[in-house]
């Protein structure tokens, strides 16, 4: 039995293996860059054929998609969104109690209320059971998210949706190249939100976002609201009448051009992502107390984000808190060279913003309706279950040479379970 790094034994991955550029920036990468500077058109209100325009083009044709419009960013998508769908004041929006914060802060934006609905202990995704259950006559649309790249129950939540006259906004952020049921993620509902950030597995030189809709009238909202409302139509003089409200939402041509080559080699890096993820998560899923992510039938998994579930009884150690065996396996990985992360500390109705009701005025957009809003320490109890119980593995795995790299993590994995005595002494003081 190898000693742990965390008592003085040789760490499984090598100091000198543990950094991962991500995203690659190859040499395609720049001299795309390169030449939309040079270029005589950096911003999407410039009439004629620009990188902004050339993206849109390419992501919907490369994913199935009718209509893609690009946008500054992920969370301006989800607004923009919410925006063209008609979503405002008195409307409650139904949201995951776990994602990212744009997803909640996205309703308040429109002045709408963001409802939370607890998730699937599996795919970490909306309970379409829990949503159902939220639904009350205010209520106008739901944000099912792909939490980690992984497809949300679209069957039930469109189901819902159609039962109860409820829009559908797809939060992809995380989930590019995801399929349900042969489908890709954002075409199902009504919307889909899409990020570019540089974490994501398709990213830009910084900030950037799509929204896709298979609804030429809704993209035709989405373009007139990123652009001040205004209508910017090819071969014609730009105006400058704001038709409707609209915001400054507009993708740059530095931000698409990088895209488009990175989106160039899309295909190759997830089929290399796919193999090293899944025969990564093989081995781990041999370990007794461990649970991995899994991709559902009937989907393809994008692989974000690989967040593990640790079950104490399982492992061995009835009686002790998830959060000890947690913070044991941690300090064992982490030093052996694992970079395990939590990732969402807690319930997003746990969020100050939203139990101080931070939003405009005196407690808007919950005044307009009296909602009731959100309460800090309400039940979500899956939700809560996984963020007691679980870690991450962010990024590292992205890269299309991460194989080996993922083999040593799996040692690392099977060095501490050889150890569980070690691991069962530390979780055992921390509980």
């Amino acid at each position: 039995m190898s000693k742990l790094a965390a008592f003085g034994g040789t760490a499984s991955v090598p100091k000198d293996r543990r950094h991962v550029q991500w995203p690659l920036i190859e040499d395609e990468d720049r001299k795309a860059v390169l030449d939309a500077l040079d270029g005589p058109r950096l911003v999407s209100d410039t009439d004629g054929v620009n990188a902004v325009s050339q993206l849109e083009e390419y992501w919907a044709r490369r994913f199935g998609h009718e209509t893609c419009v690009a946008v500054s960013n992920g969370t301006a998508a989800l607004a923009l969104a919410l925006a063209a769908l008609g979503i405002g004041p008195g409307d409650e929006v139904i949201v995951p109690a776990f994602s990212f914060i744009a997803t909640g802060l996205a309703p308040v934006h429109q002045m709408a209320v963001p409802v939370f609905a607890d998730i699937d202990p599996v795919t970490f995704n909306i309970d379409p059971d829990d949503v159902e259950r939220r639904i009350t006559p205010r209520t106008r649309a739901i944000i099912p998210v792909h939490l980690h790249g992984a497809p949300a129950d679209m069957d039930r939540l469109t189901a819902i949706a159609r039962k109860h006259n409820l829009a559908i906004v797809e939060d992809a952020a995380q989930a590019p190249g995801a399929t349900h049921r042969g489908r890709p993620v954002g075409s199902i509902g009504d919307a889909g939100a899409f990020s570019l950030q540089v974490s994501k597995n398709i990213p830009t030189c910084g900030e950037g976002g799509l929204l896709v809709t298979q609804d030429a009238d809704l993209a035709a909202k989405m373009r007139r609201g990123r652009q001040f409302g205004e209508d910017i139509v090819a071969g014609r003089d730009r105006d400058y009448i704001s038709y409707g409200l609209g915001w400054n939402y507009k993708m740059n041509a530095l931000q698409a051009a990088f895209t488009i080559a990175q989106l160039d080699r899309f295909d190759d890096y997830e089929r290399a992502r796919q193999e090293n993820v899944t025969g990564f998560l093989a081995r781990l899923a041999e370990l007794p107390g461990l649970t991995v992510p899994t991709a559902l039938p009937d989907t393809t998994h994008a692989w974000h984000i690989l967040r593990f579930r640790f079950d104490p009884a399982a492992f061995g150690l009835d009686g002790v808190r998830p959060q000890a065996l947690r913070s044991a396996l941690r300090r064992l990985l982490r030093a052996e060279g694992v970079p395990l992360s939590q990732y969402q500390l807690m319930p997003l109705p746990d969020q100050k913003v939203f139990v101080d009701r931070v939003g405009f005025g005196s407690g808007y957009p919950w005044s307009v309706t009296g909602a009731p809003g959100t309460t800090a320490g309400e039940d979500y109890q899956v939700t809560r279950e996984v963020i007691a119980d679980s870690l991450t593995i962010q990024k590292r795995h992205l890269h299309p040479g991460a194989g080996e790299l993922l083999g040593l993590y799996a040692d690392a994995f099977e060095k501490v379970w050889a150890n569980r005595d070690m691991v069962a002494t530390l979780a055992k003081a921390a509980s």
